[in-house]
Formats: C-alpha cells, sequence, structure tokens
C-alpha cells in the first residue's frame, strides 16, 4: 500500500539516500554534498525553507518480514517562489524522484498529485520544475498529466566564484 506523508525529521536519513539516488540517476553524485544538518536546519528548523513529501510502501505480508517498517520509496522536495505578474506564490519542486524499482507505479504521479494539491488548497496558481532535456521518460510522463514545458525561458545560474565576485560589496 502506497503513503505519501510529510517529511519529518527522523526522515532525513532517508531524504538524503534519495537525493543521492537522485545524484546518481542525473550523473552528477559528487554534485550531492548536502548533509544532515543541512536538511534539518532547512527543512525542519525555526524559518524552514522546503519542504518535503515521502512516498513509502508497505512491505507485502509474509512470514519471512520481520519489520513491517514502510519502504521509502520516492519524495518531493518543493518550496514556494513568487509570482509578481500573479500577485501569489507558487510551488516550485526542486527534486521529483522514485527509486527504480518501484517506478511504474503511480508513485511519482501520486508524489506530484499531492504537491498539487498543497498548492490549490493555498491559493497557489501554478507549480514549476525543471527537468533534464535527455530525461525523455519523465518528459512524456509530465506531457501526459497536462505538463507545457516553457521553452521560450532559459534557465540561468549564478554560483561559485561568480556568485561570489558579483556579491562582494561595491565601493561607490
Amino acid at each position: 500500500m502506497l503513503t505519501i506523508r510529510p517529511a519529518a525529521p527522523a526522515d532525513v536519513p532517508a531524504i538524503l539516500d534519495l537525493i543521492r539516488a537522485l545524484a546518481e540517476y542525473e550523473r552528477e553524485p559528487q554534485a550531492a554534498i548536502a548533509t544532515r544538518s543541512d536538511l534539518l536546519r532547512d527543512g525542519f528548523g525555526p524559518t524552514p525553507r522546503f519542504r518535503c513529501l515521502l512516498a513509502e510502501l508497505a512491505p507485502p505480508a509474509s512470514p519471512q518480514s520481520t519489520s513491517g517498517a514502510p519502504n521509502p520509496a520516492g519524495f518531493a522536495l518543493y518550496f514556494y517562489n513568487y509570482s509578481t505578474w500573479r500577485g501569489h506564490a507558487g510551488v516550485y519542486i526542486e527534486d521529483l524522484f522514485v527509486y527504480p524499482q518501484f517506478r511504474n507505479r503511480g508513485i511519482g504521479k501520486a508524489l506530484l498529485a499531492q504537491v498539487a494539491a498543497v498548492a490549490v488548497a493555498e491559493g497557489c496558481p501554478r507549480v514549476e520544475w525543471a527537468v533534464l532535456n535527455w530525461n525523455r521518460l519523465a518528459i512524456d510522463f509530465y506531457d501526459s498529466i497536462g505538463a507545457q514545458p516553457m521553452s521560450e525561458w532559459t534557465t540561468m545560474r549564478l554560483s561559485g566564484a561568480a556568485l561570489t565576485r558579483l556579491g562582494r560589496p561595491q565601493r561607490p
């Protein structure tokens, strides 16, 4: 049985495992440097910067099963952005990932549906996310649920030395 629930601080190790698995899938395992304390601070501290939903599957009942604990199958990590044109907050999904062995069971769609339900309940007029151009399976899935690519926009990123250089205090 599939359960989707908000993550709690005790889930941080499972979230880190999911983040690392996603980074591996996206061919950048070295880029996943988030730590337990980073996630605790930014997701569960006094000023949360993100929310996270966990998808769990209950193990099948069998005489060999001893724990009965649900298995983390995937997650959606999201935060709020703001549209000045719309005058409303929106939801941005930073990560949506389902372990390969749990795919094709509706888990990704269920996670997206839960994020959409949060957006609707909170009056957010849109949910946005990015997908790698080579990830045809994901793109086809997103097309199937009615998501539309925003091909007229190019995502820009400022980081590392360029960010530091630009962010230095300027002298008049």
